[in-house]
């Protein structure tokens, strides 16, 4: 009977993971929706092409070595157990230990705990990918930004989440002190950091910034593709926090998730509002991409502890969030760094506040060790992102011709237009 109770509890987990790591995939649409809306129509054939075949290369090269850099264990060389022939002392501790991990506890070493784990993981590398694409949207290779993708996919990114989530010490100097339960920085911060480097590599598109510096507006061609996406990301959302608790059974977890997913709702709904206002007092407009970027960066605000606020405390860390990624947006143009979907304001410089913002509910969390833990990302995933992006610009180059960007990367990069009746028209 305790057998069958163990074996029952580790379904209900299993299947719990399993159904979140589904919506985190399903995230992969709302970006490529969101991405695809926000550039120009002769630039959708490509992003959307970007946006798949990421997904697929950080599946793959998460599958190859990027787990074994994270977790270690060598879990594709082991095989998988199944839970029949395992102990009960086996099945509780699979179940008590990840619950401890993502808790902070001193032995946070991940036991061998099958499909389930990776594939919850290997959709997160691929959303930290996702930020990346459409950073750089609308003038950048597509073969040059995949090149990158197996880099950041394999080694960037899983070597900085075995620092954090993986419990490793940082090159052998130091272990991070560092709260963070869904990765407003080991995710966000991270993809952040990558697309600021390419951007900085590949410079602004061009006619984005006139002669005396001023910003000229460039609007995305599908707007309610853009607002598709950020329902799509928002609900995906709630598999990307919630299944962070990564078990279900039990009354307190089970509470707990609860609590996640209301308070990721509240933050994104605070966080759309605020960013709302403040477009409207700034622009004078009610301006709908802004909003859409606010409730993004409510999701992000939240991301790093969204269990322990009270719902109107996720509320107003969600409006702070829209509130910084509004000036933010603005502040990048004004320093002539070209981001067409305000995807390193979003989850670079809002997922910096989120992970600050453990500290007001999180008791356990130290500001030095937050700060320590923000750095180690941010330096290790630019200075790396900027020696793969300088590399692949002097093997292959990065960045499309001027010819090429005028009549669009759809058909140089893909040989085909999304909206073939309108562009050629147009033309």
């Amino acid at each position: 009977m305790e057998n069958q109770l163990f074996e029952l509890q580790y379904a209900i987990d299993t299947f719990y993971f399993l159904v979140c790591g589904a919506l985190v995939m399903w995230m992969a649409a709302g970006f490529a929706m969101l991405e695809s809306g926000l550039v120009r129509a002769k630039n959708t054939t490509e992003i959307l092409t970007k946006n798949v075949a990421l997904f697929a290369i950080a599946c793959t090269m998460y599958l190859i070595c990027g787990y074994e850099f994270m977790y270690g264990g060598g879990f594709f060389l082991t095989g998988t157990d199944s839970v029949a022939s395992m102990t009960d002392e086996a099945i509780a501790g699979v179940i008590s230990a990840q619950s401890d991990f993502r808790a902070g506890a001193e032995d946070s070493s991940l036991p061998y705990s099958g499909a389930s784990d990776f594939f919850f993981q290997v959709v997160f590398v691929a959303t930290a990918m996702s930020i990346v694409s459409g950073a750089v949207a609308e003038r950048m290779k597509l073969w040059a930004f995949l090149i990158f993708a197996v880099f950041m996919t394999g080694f960037i990114y899983p070597i900085e989440g075995g620092w954090t989530w993986g419990g490793n010490s940082v090159f052998g100097m130091y272990e991070l002190s560092y709260s963070d339960y869904a990765g407003s920085g080991i995710v966000h911060l991270a993809g952040a950091a990558a697309a600021l480097a390419g951007v900085l590599v590949l410079g602004a598109r061009k006619g984005k910034y006139g002669p005396n510096g001023e910003a000229n507006a460039i609007p995305g061609a599908n707007l309610p593709l853009a607002t598709l996406g950020t329902f799509i990301l928002w609900m995906g959302w709630f598999g990307f926090n919630g299944g962070s608790t990564l078990q279900l059974s039990g009354v307190g977890v089970a509470n707990e998730v609860a609590s996640v997913f209301l308070n990721t709702n509240a933050a994104a709904s605070g966080g759309l509002i605020a960013a709302l206002l403040v477009a409207r007092i700034m622009f004078g407009k009610a301006d709908l991409t802004m909003a859409l970027n606010g409730a993004l960066a409510g999701l992000v605000a939240i991301t790093a502890e969204p269990a322990d606020p009270n719902p109107m405390m996720a509320t107003i860390i969600g409006a702070i969030g829209g509130v910084i990624v509004v000036f933010s947006i603005v502040t990048l143009d004004k320093l002539k760094i070209d981001d067409p979907v305000g995807a390193i304001s979003v989850h670079g410089v809002v997922g910096i506040w989120g992970v600050f913002a453990v500290l007001i509910s999180d008791s356990d969390a130290t500001f030095g060790g937050q700060i320590v833990g923000l750095l180690t990302i941010f330096i290790w995933v630019f200075a790396t992102s900027l020696i793969v992006w300088f590399g692949i610009k002097a093997i292959m180059g990065i960045r499309v011709s001027e010819e090429e960007e005028f009549d669009g990367v759809d058909l140089s990069e893909c040989g085909m237009e999304a909206y073939p009746e309108f562009t050629s028209a147009a033309k």
